[in-house]
């Protein structure tokens, strides 16, 4: 490759333990290491003490200010020539900026999930209506995340059911999407073989960031809908949620003498699944790909979740457990996976099956490096193929830049 200088504009510094969306950052920041590039991660949001450290992996951290023109100085000293952009909103306040001072700077946009699909699904959750294409077109943020998905040269596009939403109903050019899900190494026997056996094991888990909205109402539907059925038949089994930023309506709901146990932040999220029998995870709204079930099938634990839950996931794959959105069949294929070691068994291979065939960090590595290569010798054309972006670009650098430089001088003042 040409020059190899990357800044990723994070929106939060990077939190493996707390979050799928850590993992995925520290997945790509990987890829850029194993190709040698120079990397500076550059965030507006304050440090918690959760946040990797970067530096010892060989990256620059840098602060950052919203509307203030000290940013314009940093990123045309630095001259890098691949921007990445952590989720839209942060490509909607430093994309035009980048855009006037870098100008030849391929520009990607991880998307993590959809938020507008996210958000939409939420919305629809709450009023009580069936979500639909209809309402996802409505809302204001879709304009944004989809505006913001062609500004970029390349989004990086999570989940299969994703890909085909915006090709099949927003009409987005395929060459500025890329099918880019989850990077593992693939499991081996000499993994397996320190898997915990069936027997070993015990107990229920539910694991996510209660930042995130989808994993509060998971949690809220375990304690309100399904965990009675499942104690019914199983009145000596505990259910372990953990997570990180509990919140206190999460932990109000700890009740010992139902098994139902708040047990907070794992440091070591790994070791409670590989250890736990099965994973619940009841998902009524949310996007992309769910680190949790994945997480779940890199430690040969079963899970049972949604249809929204498993969205996008393993393609034409079984999955390694089951699906169910009516409560009373999930609270009974919860109990099954968890009594029959047979099912289990066949459950958790069918988790490897999955990840080593579309979570494989060699695989997907290649395409992602194929993909930026290929811009990068036609990266004129490739802009000119993208008319729409290029007039989305035009009006933002009009509209977004007039604003944010009012707000600095407003600061200023």
């Amino acid at each position: 490759m040409q020059n190899n200088t990357v800044l990723i504009i994070g929106a939060v510094w990077v939190e493996p333990n707390s979050s799928a969306a850590g993992k995925r950052m520290l997945q790509l920041i990987d890829q850029f290491l194993e190709k040698e590039y120079h990397i500076t991660f550059a965030c507006v949001a304050q440090k918690s003490e959760k946040a990797l450290d970067l530096k010892s992996l060989g990256i620059e951290e840098v602060f950052i200010e919203l509307n203030n023109i000290s940013f314009d100085a940093f990123v045309k000293k630095l001259k890098p020539n691949i921007v990445l952009f952590d989720r839209f909103m942060i490509e909607e306040q430093f994309g035009w900026r980048v855009a006037e001072h870098c100008p030849n700077a391929i520009t990607i946009l991880d998307t993590e999930d959809l938020h507008c699909l996210r958000k939409t699904r939420e919305f629809c959750v709450k009023k009580e209506l069936p979500f639909s294409v209809s309402e996802l077109l409505k809302q204001d943020i879709t304009k944004r995340e989809v505006a913001s998905i062609l500004r970029c040269d390349l989004s990086l596009i999570i989940s299969t059911y994703e890909m085909e939403l915006l090709k099949d109903v927003f009409k987005i050019p395929s060459n500025v999407i890329l099918y880019l899900p989850f990077m593992f190494e693939e499991i081996d026997a000499l993994q397996t073989e320190k898997w915990q056996h069936f027997t070993e094991r015990e107990h229920f888990i539910f694991i996510g960031n209660f930042f995130h909205k989808p994993n509060v109402d998971a949690v809220l539907t375990l304690k309100k809908e399904i965990w009675a059925k499942v104690r019914k038949q199983l009145p000596k089994a505990e259910l372990h949620i953990y997570g990180a930023y509990v919140t206190q309506q999460i932990q109000e709901l700890n009740n010992k003498k139902e098994g139902f146990l708040i047990k907070g932040f794992a440091k070591d999220a790994n070791n409670v699944v590989k250890n736990a029998k099965v994973v619940l995870a009841p998902l009524n709204f949310g996007a992309g790909i769910k680190g949790k079930l994945t997480e779940a099938m890199l430690c040969g634990t079963p899970s049972v979740t949604t249809s929204i839950g498993a969205e996008g996931m393993a393609n034409n794959f079984e999955w390694n457990g089951f699906i169910e959105d009516d409560y009373t069949d999930f609270a009974n294929k919860a109990v099954l996976l968890y009594n029959d070691e047979s099912t289990w068994k066949n459950s958790q291979q069918k988790g490897i099956d999955i990840i080593n065939s579309i979570y494989s960090k060699k695989k997907n590595g290649v395409v992602l490096s194929s993909k930026i290569q290929e811009i990068q010798q036609n990266l004129e054309k490739h802009r000119a193929s993208n008319f729409f972006g290029s007039l989305l670009q035009h009006q933002t650098l009009q509209a977004t830049k007039y604003m944010s430089k009012w707000i600095e001088t407003k600061n200023s003042n």
